[in-house]
């Protein structure tokens, strides 16, 4: 089964992140479905489409938008899948809701970037993931960066939070190194 332009994927794990294990026991964290932060955004390719052409392959790993696996409430009240949802776990993701794909390692899609938030400073860190536009620039990983307030969204990638954003959102690079292990402030 191929659909023309959007893959085909599946979550790993649940639809939603919203359990942690605290002692041998399972500690909801959260009960609200309308809470994109607990939406689960890890997936994996089921399906490639006809018509569009990229690098991500069936069964690579891809982090979508947090839109594609969350249920909401309808104007009744009515608990519904998102527009994405297909049949049986599967959903629609046109790539421009896909961020990141896994295939040997993690790559941006388009002008989006990954940046790991420094401790205690606003709208700084260091670049994790940069893309093509960057790397033309001079602006590649590990590089100090500086971003504009309230475009970070929140991705939790091999156990680190990291901020994607557009290219476009990165305001101003440094090249200053600081301890990033030390500063940084995932989970």
């Amino acid at each position: 089964m191929q659909a023309l332009y959007d893959f085909i994927v599946e979550p790993v794990g649940e639809r939603y992140n919203n359990v942690i294990n605290v002692d041998d026991k399972k500690l909801i964290i959260n009960t609200k479905i309308e809470t994109f932060k607990a939406v689960n955004k890890l997936a994996k390719v089921l399906a490639t489409p006809k018509n569009a052409f990229s690098k991500i392959q069936v069964g690579d790993l891809v982090m979508v938008h947090h839109n594609v696996f969350r249920r909401y409430y309808d104007i009744k009240g009515k608990e519904k899948n998102s527009r994405s949802y297909f049949t049986n776990n599967k959903y629609f993701v046109s790539i421009d809701q896909i961020y990141l794909y896994h295939n040997g390692k993690w790559n941006t899609i388009n002008d989006r970037c990954f940046i790991k938030p420094i401790r205690n400073k606003s709208q700084v860190g260091y670049l994790v993931y940069g893309n093509q536009y960057l790397n033309s620039i001079n602006i590649k990983p590990n590089k100090k960066v500086y971003y504009k307030a309230k475009r970070e969204f929140e991705f939790i990638i091999d156990n680190e939070l990291l901020y994607c954003m557009k290219s476009k959102d990165l305001l101003l690079e440094d090249g200053y190194k600081e301890n990033k292990t030390k500063n940084n402030i995932s989970r």
